[in-house]
Formats: structure tokens, sequence, C-alpha cells
């Protein structure tokens, strides 16, 4: 029998099932993994928007992580929205004493909608205490504007230029999404200590866009929890590229759904129904 690889979100909450820890569960769960779940906010939001953010308290994330941990081996762990230090700093103790052999950051700091969802005070604490923790990052441009004080660039030309200093953030693997660009193309800058690398896609003509970057990075997380244990750079990259090329089949899918009145969400399970 093949064990199936247990993945975990940590993350806030979505009711209309699209992004944060919903959206994350049904992408986990589509790609084969067992997806676990820690929540670190309640988020009264649809698809038109975001009407209020309520965090869970640091102590009440602690003992679901711990309790979680305790008893249930995670071999890849996604973060989403963290809003305190308090609680970068009990994510991070955890993970590090249940240490997962893989931690991808998507670093959620502002909703599709523009709803700032983080304050200063969690922004630096992203930065300076999960950053370093995490292997793989995901930010879109507005939020790698705000992790290394910069404008939001507006061309490929200018997200290469945010190459060193998105380096010097020490995670290992950082995938700079340009969704934001406009164009007919969606292209990504793939980071690495070596080297950087564009992953490339056509635009896909669709405002079914709510919980797309949960969706890359909980993709990401579901297809590095199956690589063997001596996985090279070759097959993380391939695993990466294969969770975009997953996202874009999921939006492209995504008008077989009619959810909300705002934007609504890409289709997890379109290679199930």
């Amino acid at each position: 029998m093949t064990s199936i690889p247990h993945t975990l979100t940590i993350a806030g909450s979505d009711p209309s099932g699209g992004a944060g820890l919903q959206g994350d569960i049904k992408t986990l769960s589509a790609l084969g993994t067992y997806a676990t779940n820690v929540i670190t906010a309640v988020i009264a939001q649809n698809t038109r928007g975001v009407t209020s953010v309520h965090p869970m308290s640091a102590d009440v994330i602690a003992e679901q992580l711990d309790n979680l941990l305790d008893d249930v081996h995670i071999d890849a762990v996604k973060i989403g929205m963290v809003a305190s230090r308090e609680v970068a700093e009990v994510i991070r103790d955890s993970l590090s004493r249940h240490r997962p052999r893989w931690i991808v950051l998507d670093p959620v700091m502002v909703a599709k909608s523009g709803d700032t969802l983080v304050d200063a005070a969690g922004i630096a604490a992203v930065r300076d205490i999960l950053v370093p923790l995490a292997d793989v990052i995901t930010p879109n441009l507005p939020e790698a504007a705000v992790l290394v004080g910069t404008l939001p660039p507006t061309s490929a030309a200018e997200m290469e230029t945010m190459v060193p200093s998105l380096r010097a953030l020490n995670s290992p693997y950082v995938l700079l999404k340009g969704g934001h660009l406009r164009g007919k193309n969606c292209p990504d800058l793939m980071i690495t200590p070596q080297q950087h690398t564009w992953l490339a896609a056509p635009r896909i003509d669709t405002k079914n866009l709510h919980g797309t970057g949960c969706a890359l990075s909980s993709a990401i997380t579901a297809l590095l929890a199956q690589l063997p244990p001596d996985a090279n750079h070759e097959a993380i990259i391939s695993a990466i590229g294969e969770a975009k090329g997953w996202l874009h089949s999921a939006l492209g899918a995504s008008r077989r759904l009619s959810i909300g009145h705002g934007r609504g969400p890409v289709h997890h399970f379109h290679a199930w129904w």
C-alpha cells in the first residue's frame, strides 16, 4: 500500500470556499494529498470582498498546531495569512520542533479585491520570521514590493530588477508572480540562489480570479510533498512548474462554475468533475 502524503495549511478562512483555508484544502485534496488545517483568522468575505477580519489568538493557534503535529506526520506545510508577530513566532517555533520536509509561504497581505489583511507589524513579522523559514515563497507583485520596500513592478524588466532584493530575503526558491502585469501573457519569475527563470503562460480571459494565489501555493505544497526524499533542484523546479500548469487548467475550467456576483473561484476539481 502506498502512503498518501500528508499536508497542512495554516491560513485564514473564506466562507465562499474559493480562497484561504477552504480553497487550500480543495487544492491539496485535488492533487492527491491528505489535507489538514490550522485556522489563523475568521474572515467575513465573499466573492465581492472582505467585510471583517477576526484573528485567532496566538495561544489558540499554538494549541491547534501542537495538538495536530504531536499526532500527525506532515510532509509539507503551506502558510497563508499571518496577522501578527506573536503568531509568526508561534508558527516558527512549532514548525521548528516538528520540522516538515517542505514549507511553502504565500505572504498573504492584500486580498484580490484590494482589501488589506495584515498591518505593518504583521508584514514585518512575515518578512523577518517566516520568509527565512520557508523553502518556497510565492509573492505577487504588490506583496513582493512590500517585502523589499519598493514600488510594485509594472513590467517584466522591472520584475528582474527585484531579483537581488528577493534573494536577500534568504528563501531558497522565490516564485515572483506576474499576474498583475498587463498583457496577453502571465509571466512568473522563478528565482533561486544560482539563477532565475521565466515560467510563462498565456493569460486566461476570466473574472474568476478569487483565490488564485492560495491555489498556486497549495498546489506547489501538494506536489513537493510527493517528491522523493532525494529530489534534486530540477525536480523541485519541475514541481513548481507543474503547479503553475495545474492552476492554468483550473482557471480555464472556472467558466464551468457560477459562484457569487464578484470574482468567482478557480475550479479546484476540474480534473474530477
